[in-house]
């Protein structure tokens, strides 16, 4: 999960509701600073929402980019039926080809984040016209690090048994290592994860646990695109060993860029220093390669 600094709406951007040919969806729509260079559609991870980017969303913005992030179906404010079916990985791939094609802009550059990168990873493959390039930002097609895994256990444990309440401040507990979480975060930051926490489904943190708890290895996938693709993560990273990540990138021939000091969420930590890396990265998939050059 990512946790915003700050819940202020960047400039440009405006709170809306994207309609799909599957339903509606909670966005953040970023217009650029001056000509649009491009679109990007930005996916987030488990636990988390469409706010895990208003810290990238500006500097994207001015670089030329509208940006739209988004809540997956049952995520925060975005509607989500309840069953174990609506959550599996040809479900949320095919709402994020449908939230692509909604945008108007033609292919986009599609960014996901933690999970949202596995949910990426499965509808670039699935729809691989409506995307110009694929990022996965601290994602691996690999498994998550064991840690982590038993973090997830645990909680879709503990969410088939206890109400979402209890849940709520038995993670809050563990996040802050057993101190007052409200010494380190603001009020108005800890309200927010409470009501983002309170409004995602149940189903939704299931089905998505299950998903990155089996998710299979899925770099013969990321090396079969035909589109470019990006490797980014923090030298930090946590999730993912970084070891995997960088092994991936180097068997997919991905783009492959490491955050120095970076965690799991450079989009939070380290939002300029990504978008630069990013909008470097778009403008050399968008540009055209010329006859008797290297790709």
């Amino acid at each position: 999960m990512s946790k915003p600094r700050s819940l202020v709406l960047p400039p440009r951007t405006r709170a809306r509701r994207l309609v799909t040919a599957r339903g509606d969806f909670a966005v953040l729509d970023t217009a650029p600073d001056g000509e649009r260079l491009g679109t990007v559609l930005l996916l987030p991870g488990y636990t988390g929402s469409k706010e895990d980017f208003l810290a990238l969303l500006g500097p994207l913005g001015e670089a030329g980019y509208r940006a739209v992030a988004v809540d997956g179906r049952g995520q925060h404010e975005s509607p989500g039926p309840r069953g174990r079916a609506a959550y599996r990985r040809r479900a949320l791939a095919l709402d994020t080809a449908a939230q692509a094609a909604a945008l108007g802009d033609g292919p986009v550059h599609l960014l996901g984040h933690s999970f949202g990168g596995l949910v990426a990873r499965s509808a670039a493959t699935l729809a691989p016209d409506a995307f110009l390039s694929l990022t996965l930002l601290s994602s691996g097609p690999g498994r998550v690090a064991r840690p982590q895994r038993i973090r997830v256990h645990a909680l879709r444990a503990a969410l088939a048994v206890l109400p979402k309440e209890r849940v709520w401040e038995a993670t809050r507990w563990l996040d802050s290592r057993g101190e007052e979480p409200e010494a380190a975060d603001p009020p108005e930051i800890v309200d927010f994860l409470r009501r983002r926490w309170m409004r995602t489904r149940v189903s939704q943190l299931s089905g998505a646990g299950r998903l990155l708890l089996r998710d299979p290895d899925g770099t013969a996938e990321l090396a079969a695109l035909r589109m470019p693709l990006h490797i980014v993560y923090g030298s930090d990273e946590m999730v993912w060993p970084t070891v995997d990540l960088a092994a991936a990138a180097a068997r997919t021939g991905a783009h492959h860029t490491v955050l120095a000091g970076a965690g799991h969420s450079p989009n939070v930590s380290a939002p300029e220093e990504l978008a630069r890396r990013l909008t470097s990265f778009w403008q050399r998939a968008d540009a055209p390669v010329r006859v008797g050059t290297a790709p």
